[in-house]
């Protein structure tokens, strides 16, 4: 019989919305365990590798501390300590190190370097950020809505700010479940449409293009934004800062969404630059629950990409 073919998690349209509506559930189930202090081991003796080589703080520590509570092990590797970082061809490293462990998750530059390695792996790959997706953020995203406010489908989030990695994954997510995305960029920063496309859909399905972001976020359900200049483009931050100059989130942005819309980040954030110091530290931001759900959303992907739906 055919070896079951390996399912990895690149971006987000890698998963149905069905698979999305179990992993939803399974996060919630996991992260009650974890806040009655309940053991929850089903990856005993499982090892997962992280790749890093865009440095990170939310990811290391959400990926490692939650490998640890669901009973696996876990090895860290950056381009400094690996072959990596000696221009070992990347397809040699993934048929290496995916042959020691059970799962790897990397944190890299391009998508294609990604795509590169679970090409050549023999486990599951999960991606912890590329210059074009986000998607384990996204997810975690999605879930704190839904804790928050219930369903999000026929919801309106607004993107302000930089048509980049995050815009992208958002723009994939609201065609795949159903609401609706306006993404609010300066000129020349705009979502690239083939990245945020769904393949097999019409280009913009799901998500609109709004010049204005106040008017994105007018009557909006959620106001999410990034900061404007995200790692590796450091030299262009001056231009980035006089261009993004109106793409601040402000009080007046989050007076124009519905009364009990939620703001969110995924950090750091440049408080006076992407969003006003009132904003996130006011009572619609939920950013602190965003960033803590990263490691539930991860906990319940690991366990899918290695075990499967559990009942």
């Amino acid at each position: 019989m055919a070896a079951a073919a390996i399912k990895h998690y690149l971006q987000f349209s890698d998963f149905s919305a069905a698979e999305y509506a179990y992993l939803i559930e399974r996060a919630a189930f996991i992260k009650r365990k974890f806040k009655a202090y309940e053991k929850y081991h089903p990856l005993s003796d499982r090892t997962l590798a992280m790749i890093f080589e865009k440095a990170s703080t939310r990811t290391r520590v959400s990926f490692e501390a939650g490998m640890y509570q669901m009973g696996g092990s876990v090895v860290h590797l950056t381009t400094g300590d690996s072959q990596l970082g000696r221009s070992e061809p990347i397809e040699d490293t993934a048929r290496i190190i995916s042959r020691m462990i059970d799962l790897v998750m990397i944190r890299t530059f391009e998508q294609t370097r990604i795509e590169q390695f679970a090409a050549h792996s023999r486990v599951p790959v999960i991606n912890g950020l590329t210059n074009e997706y986000h998607p384990c953020q996204v997810l975690a995203d999605i879930f704190t809505y839904i804790e928050h406010r219930g369903s999000i489908q026929g919801k309106t989030v607004a993107w302000v700010g930089d048509g980049n990695n995050m815009a992208n994954t958002w723009a994939q997510a609201a065609a795949l479940l159903g609401f609706t995305l306006r993404v609010s960029t300066p000129r020349g920063y705009e979502v690239d449409t083939q990245l945020a496309t769904l393949e097999g859909r019409p280009k913009g399905k799901g998500w609109e293009n709004v010049a204005d972001p106040l008017q994105a976020c007018a009557g909006a359900d959620l106001v999410t934004t990034d900061v404007w200049t995200s790692m590796g483009y450091e030299a262009e931050n001056e231009a980035r800062r006089k261009a993004f100059a109106n793409w601040c989130v402000d009080a007046e942005m989050m007076a124009a969404a519905k009364p009990d819309a939620l703001f969110m980040h995924c950090l750091p954030a440049h408080r006076g630059e992407e969003v006003t110091a009132d904003v996130i530290d006011g009572a619609q931001s939920v950013v602190w629950d965003e960033a803590e759900n990263r490691m539930h959303v991860q906990k319940a992907l690991m366990e899918y990409l290695l075990l499967g739906q559990q009942t």
